[in-house]
């Protein structure tokens, strides 16, 4: 039976979900509760761009929504093992991932945003090496950042746009930058890949600012992008990307 374990596989731990952690989870007979992380800055502190309205909402409801949801999963799963009712042990796969995914995402997405003009968000300086390498790849920031924003218009539905740095196995220091998108709530999971930074496509991201115009928040977006933390995913591994994320388990 496939748990939260596995489906977080390569993320967070290789621990299994049910085995008490320590850091900001809490337990109960054995479980562990997820919480809300905190936000590294004031609900206001990225507007104009991202309203403090938008902040408060998607971090307090929608990414606690997740966390509930979350943590009331794997309350029916462990019953469902416990009884050893398999039918309901595969009903829960689908809100396991889902949630799941969903608090991975978003605890990734508040810290590779930062404020406007502040020192984070100076692409050449907070960012050399990454700044490097994507000049690279796509020849310069402005390829890049119209191959990423394309990508994220191209995205049907709800969903997420990552920059992710592939490692290349048996090949030390070799890696390499890529676009991809991934659907709903599904995490970057594939073997060596990191999470650099990750833009939320889902329209309570920005429609009660931007109404139907996505295009204008996507543009915006890249004004409080945190090149700091982008840049410190892009040195480090992926055990290092999911650190933090993994002490709030």
């Amino acid at each position: 039976m496939v748990n939260l374990g596995n489906i977080w596989q390569n993320l967070v731990a290789s621990q299994a979900p049910l085995q008490a952690m320590t850091g900001n989870a809490t337990t109960m007979s054995g479980l562990a509760t997820y919480t809300l992380p905190q936000l590294p800055y004031a609900y206001n502190a990225l507007e104009p761009y991202i309203s403090a309205q938008i902040m408060e909402l998607h971090h307090s409801k929608h990414h606690q929504a997740y966390v509930t949801n979350l943590n009331n999963a794997l309350q029916a799963h462990v019953a469902a093992i416990t009884s050893n009712d398999i039918p309901a042990q595969i009903a829960q796969q689908p809100a396991l991932k889902f949630n799941g995914g969903g608090h991975i995402n978003h605890s990734l997405f508040w810290k590779n945003l930062a404020p406007a003009e502040s020192p984070e968000t100076n692409y050449s300086e907070a960012a050399p090496s990454l700044a490097a390498e994507i000049e690279n790849t796509w020849g310069s920031f402005d390829g890049f950042k119209k191959a990423f924003s394309a990508a994220l218009m191209g995205i049907q539905g709800s969903g997420w746009g990552w920059l992710i740095k592939e490692s290349t196995a048996g090949t030390e220091n070799s890696r390499r930058l890529r676009i991809v998108t991934t659907k709903d709530q599904d995490p970057v999971v594939g073997s060596g890949e990191v999470p650099v930074f990750g833009v939320d496509m889902w329209e309570h991201a920005y429609y009660l600012q931007y109404l139907n115009g996505k295009a204008a928040y996507v543009e915006n977006i890249w004004k409080v992008i945190n090149w700091k933390t982008a840049e410190e995913r892009f040195q480090g591994s992926r055990e290092d990307a999911f650190a933090e994320l993994k002490a709030l388990l």
